[in-house]
C-alpha cells in the first residue's frame, strides 16, 4: 500500500478520529509482529538458499522438501503444510513483492487490530487461503507464498474503512479504500491472465480476513458506539460454514507423497541390484567357460543367483501401491516388466541348457540383451516426473 494515503503533513478534512496517515508513517518499532513476520520471510528465503534454492524460481524441489502446500503430501497427513507455505517463496522476485505489500499494510493493520488480534487474522486467514488453494489446486501444482495472508490485511483494512466511513477523514477515506479496491481487483485480474498465480489463495485470503475483520472489530475513535455484537456473530457464522464447507469437498489426490517415496526408493534399490545381478550373470557365463562346468551345474547357478533374484525384485517392485497418477507410476510399471523379462530370460537359458537345446538358449539370451531397452524407456521420464508441476507464486 505504498503511498496509498497522503503524508502526514499535508492537510486534511477535518474529521474525528485519529489520522491513519500517521499510523502508516508510524516508526516500525510500533508493529513489532509485522516486522517479525517480514524478517521470518526473509530468513526462511535466505536458509533455503542454502539448501540448494535459486534466487529465480527454477525447480520446486527445495520449496516443496520445506513444506510447500501440495495436494498429494499434504493430505498425506502433512497438513502443517497449510501453515509453512505461508513462509516459502520461489525467487526473490516473488519475495519482495510479498514483503513490500506485507510492510505496507501491515503496519496499518496491527495498529488497528492490535498485535494478538493482527497475529491471529493474519495466520488464519492464511490458512483459509491455503485451503482454498487446496481444493482448487489439489495435486496440479505445488503452491507457496505469503500473500494469501497478506490479502486478508486488504480484506480487513476494506471491512474496517467501510464501517467506520463516517469517523475516519473524508480525504485519508478516498484515498484507502479506492487504492484497496484497485489493488486487489488488478492482483486477481493479473491472476487471471498471468500463469503461476494462485488466485485461489488470493481470494481464500481476501475473504477470510473480511470475515475476520468483522468478528475481531473493535472500537475506533472519535466512534462512539462498538462494533456490534450482531455482526460479530454473522461474520463468525460465514466464516465457520465457509471453513465446513472446503474441508468437506477437499478433492482425493491422484496419489500420496509418500507412496511416491516408497516408490523411489525400490526404484532406486532395485536399479543398484540389478546391476550387481547384471554382472552376476555375465561372471556366470564367463566361469564356466574357463572351469568347464557342465550344463547342469551353471542352469543350477543361474537359477540360484540370477533367476531366483530378479523374481524377487519383481515381487518387491510389484508390492509397492501406487496410483497411476504419480510421477514414478510409469517407471514402475515397466521396471516391473524388466524385472519379470529377466527373470523368464535367465529361467529359459538355464532350462536350455538342460535340455542342450540350442535354439531355446539363443532365444533365452535374445530377450536378455532385449530387456535393457525396456529399462531405458522406464529410466527416460524418471528424471523429468519425479517434480510436481509448476507453483503458483502467490
Amino acid at each position: 500500500m505504498r503511498n496509498a494515503a497522503p503524508p502526514p503533513d499535508q492537510p486534511t478534512d477535518a474529521e474525528p478520529g485519529a489520522s491513519l496517515a500517521e499510523l502508516m508513517h508510524d516508526r516500525p518499532s510500533r508493529a513489532p509482529v509485522t516486522l517479525l513476520l517480514v524478517a521470518a520471510n526473509g530468513l526462511v528465503f535466505l536458509a533455503m538458499m542454502g539448501f540448494g534454492a535459486g534466487w529465480s524460481h527454477h525447480s520446486n524441489a527445495v520449496q516443496l522438501t520445506w513444506g510447500a502446500n501440495f495436494g498429494p503430501a499434504t493430505q498425506d497427513g502433512q497438513w502443517w503444510r497449510l501453515g509453512s507455505a505461508m513462509f516459502l517463496h520461489f525467487g526473490i522476485v516473488h519475495l519482495a513483492l510479498n514483503m513490500w505489500a506485507l510492510w505496507d499494510v501491515g503496519r496499518l493493520m496491527e495498529r488497528l487490530l492490535g498485535r494478538w488480534q493482527f497475529t491471529l487474522l493474519y495466520l488464519a486467514s492464511g490458512l483459509g487461503g491455503n485451503l482454498l488453494s487446496l481444493v482448487v489446486q489439489g495435486n496440479k501444482a505445488v503452491s507457496g507464498g505469503a500473500s494469501g495472508a497478506v490479502f486478508s490485511l486488504y480484506g480487513a483494512l476494506l471491512v474496517f474503512l467501510w464501517r467506520e466511513r463516517r469517523h475516519v477523514q473524508r480525504r485519508e477515506f478516498r484515498w484507502l479504500f479506492g487504492f484497496g479496491c484497485l489493488f486487489t481487483l488488478a492482483t486477481l485480474g493479473m491472476g487471471l491472465v498471468i500463469p503461476g498465480i494462485d488466485n485461489a489463495a488470493h481470494v481464500g485470503g481476501l475473504l477470510c480476513g473480511a470475515l475476520l475483520a468483522a468478528v475481531l472489530a473493535r472500537p475506533w475513535a472519535g466512534n462512539p458506539q462498538p462494533p456490534a455484537l450482531r455482526g460479530r456473530l454473522v461474520g463468525l457464522a460465514l466464516l465457520t460454514g465457509a471453513v465446513a464447507a472446503l474441508v468437506t469437498h477437499i478433492p482425493a489426490p491422484s496419489y500420496r507423497m509418500g507412496d511416491e517415496l516408497r516408490a523411489q526408493a525400490a526404484i532406486r534399490k532395485f536399479l543398484l541390484e540389478d546391476q550387481m545381478l547384471s554382472r552376476r550373470w555375465a561372471s556366470l557365463l564367463d566361469a564356466s567357460q574357463r572351469e568347464g562346468m557342465s550344463f547342469e551345474q551353471l542352469a543350477g547357478a543361474i537359477d540360484e543367483r540370477v533367476t531366483a533374484e530378479y523374481q524377487e525384485n519383481f515381487e518387491e517392485l510389484a508390492s509397492v501401491a501406487l496410483g497411476a497418477g504419480a510421477p514414478s507410476a510409469r517407471t514402475l510399471e515397466l521396471l516391473r516388466q524388466y524385472a519379470n523379462l529377466r527373470s523368464d530370460a535367465s529361467h529359459a537359458l538355464a532350462e536350455g541348457l538342460r535340455a542342450r537345446d540350442p535354439e531355446k538358449i539363443r532365444r533365452a539370451l535374445e530377450d536378455a540383451r532385449r530387456a535393457p531397452l525396456l529399462a531405458q524407456r522406464a529410466l527416460a521420464p524418471a528424471s523429468a516426473a519425479s517434480a510436481p508441476a509448476s507453483a503458483p507464486r502467490r
